[in-house]
Order: structure tokens, then C-alpha cells, then sequence
């Protein structure tokens, strides 16, 4: 079996579909789920400049400081560098964050890496779009 064929190698689709999976977690506050698709070392960059880590992340959205209503991805892209995948595009999320309603426009990056032959979301970063 070569290099690319092993247990921890990607094709676009596995990490779209890990994407959408983290998506519905996110929209459900399925916190198990998150639980098992976000990386223990998961690095979260929010459009706002904070930065979570898995543990913080996932307090937010059991404390409800962070709810998401509606999230949108558009122009994706997805590159596959051995066992990682990142996809970059175009978001827009309605968010209610601590007690007030957003709508976040942003550019983004999504980071995952097949690590013992499943996906673990390890990385995110936004930027707002300028009005």
C-alpha cells in the first residue's frame, strides 16, 4: 500500500462531510459530537478575535454565551496535504453571542487532520468582510 493509500490519507469529500457534520453539531449544540470531531489541541480563531481552545469552545455553547441559529458556507475550496485537509471560502453565520444577535459575513479557514484514521477539526480562523 503506498504512502497515499494508508489509513490516514484524504479525499475532499471526507472533509467536507466531516465539515457539515461539525456544522449540524454546531446549529444542534450537540455537544457529543463536538466532543468527538473537534481536536483535544483544536485552535479556534473567531471573527472577533477570540480564541478558544476545545475545552473553551465547547463552555460557550453549554453556557449559551455562544449560539449559532444559522450557518452558510459558499466559494469553498478544499487542498489535501497528506493526512490534512483545508478548506477555505466564504461564511455566513447568524449567531447569538453573549445575549446579542450578529450576522457574521467572513472568509475563513477550516483545518482537519486524519489522525488514526479518523478526522479531527484541529483549526479555525475568520475574518470579517468589510461592509
Amino acid at each position: 500500500m503506498s504512502k497515499d493509500q494508508g489509513v490516514d490519507s484524504l479525499v475532499a469529500s471526507e472533509v467536507l462531510n466531516a465539515e457539515d457534520e461539525r456544522y449540524e453539531a454546531q446549529l444542534n449544540c450537540d455537544l457529543d459530537a463536538l466532543e468527538e470531531l473537534l481536536a483535544k489541541d483544536l485552535i479556534y480563531f473567531h471573527s472577533s478575535t477570540v480564541i478558544d481552545t476545545k475545552a473553551s469552545f465547547i463552555a460557550s455553547l453549554e453556557s449559551e454565551k455562544l449560539v449559532y441559529e444559522e450557518m452558510e458556507r459558499a466559494n469553498t475550496k478544499v487542498r489535501i496535504f497528506g493526512n490534512t485537509g483545508i478548506i477555505t471560502g466564504r461564511a455566513n453565520y447568524q449567531v447569538i453571542s453573549r445575549g446579542a444577535r450578529r450576522n457574521l459575513d467572513m472568509l475563513f479557514h477550516s483545518v482537519w487532520v486524519k489522525r488514526d484514521g479518523r478526522l479531527e477539526f484541529v483549526s479555525w480562523q475568520s475574518t470579517r468582510v468589510p461592509e
